[in-house]
């Protein structure tokens, strides 16, 4: 996988497309701790105030507004800028 999925997350212009692995593989990335409770999928990570809860939709793709909540904290605290391997 590339910064393409980054980049499809930042655009904003395929929430409804993102696949859920390829949601969690971002988060993961920039370095935040994962649990897993059933089907939740809880993120946190050291100086990030947000709590980040995700859920798969049945088709195995990422609910749109959860990719908003992923966009908005990426950007919120740069962390597009930082370098990771997606």
């Amino acid at each position: 996988m590339s910064n393409k999925i980054i980049n499809e997350i930042l655009s904003g212009l395929k929430d409804n497309n993102i696949k859920f692995t390829d949601l969690r593989n971002v988060i993961l990335n920039l370095g935040f701790y994962e649990r897993i409770k059933g089907d939740y999928y809880i993120y946190t990570k050291t100086d990030i105030i947000e709590i980040i809860n995700i859920q798969p939709r049945h088709d195995g793709k990422a609910k749109n507004y959860q990719v908003k909540q992923i966009r908005n904290i990426i950007l919120k605290y740069k962390l597009h800028k930082e370098d990771f391997n997606v």
